[in-house]
């Protein structure tokens, strides 16, 4: 879709795209260790996506979380940001408890899970109060941690989104999602206890989106089917 827009000498009106998808791809962050870094964000379970380097002078890193669409940079001689100065680095979860449970058992340095008083506010914590927010529902309930240099992330539980948010995906990419689903179901079907197939592929589709790998999402599509059908 198009809208028009006449120029400024009243020409012609011309074709203007209404919308380009812009997504936020990467976050780069400042480190003062870049082996340290690296162990202190696989050890949590992050993905090691790159290592690169040109000499002693510039190296560049990239990490992503567990089904983040976003990654994480840093290195050597990528940014001149004081290390340990990002703060409020937003990480999405849908359960909070077993999130910090994670974090705690994989070296994190987590808080307890709290809410704010007076509204979000990434630095210091004197707005912070302690267990869940009301009722325990989307966009209230955090715990936070920073990594070896203080670069300060805050966990939020997300179960159900306003309207308009979420993940989102292209035609084409879809397209080859549903077709790598129908292969995949297609090994599920023929041992699997009578089901609608909707369920198995769009629990394998949201896996997939979220990151999972081929055979990781093949178990959670499984495992939703058996939970449907209890």
């Amino acid at each position: 879709m198009s809208s028009m827009q006449t120029n400024a000498n009243g020409g012609a009106a011309t074709p203007i795209a209404t919308s380009v998808d812009t997504k936020l791809e990467v976050v780069v962050i400042p480190v003062a260790d870049v082996d340290r870094s690296i162990r202190f964000y696989v050890g949590l379970g992050w993905r090691l996506d790159a290592d690169f380097s040109t000499g002693d002078a510039w190296r560049i890193v990239q990490v992503t979380p567990p089904g983040s669409p976003c990654s994480v940079i840093f290195g050597k001689g990528v940014t001149d940001a004081v290390p340990g100065s990002t703060k409020g680095l937003y990480l999405v979860v849908d359960d909070i408890d077993a999130a910090r449970e994670q974090l705690r058992q994989r070296g994190a340095d987590v808080s307890e899970v709290f809410h704010f008083r007076g509204g979000t506010h990434v630095t210091g914590t004197e707005r912070r109060v302690p267990g869940p927010g009301a009722e325990d529902g989307s966009y209230r309930s955090f715990v936070s941690f920073a990594d070896p240099d203080g670069n300060a992330y805050l966990v939020q539980q997300v179960g159900p989104r306003l309207p308009g948010r979420g993940f989102s995906v292209d035609v084409a990419s879809l397209t080859e999602l549903l077709k790598d689903a129908e292969n995949r179901h297609g090994d599920f079907e023929p041992t699997a206890p009578k089901h609608h197939w909707s369920d198995w592929y769009a629990a394998y589709i949201v896996a997939r989106i979220r990151g999972r790998d081929p055979e990781d999402a093949v178990h959670e599509a499984g495992a939703h089917v058996e939970e449907r059908l209890r």
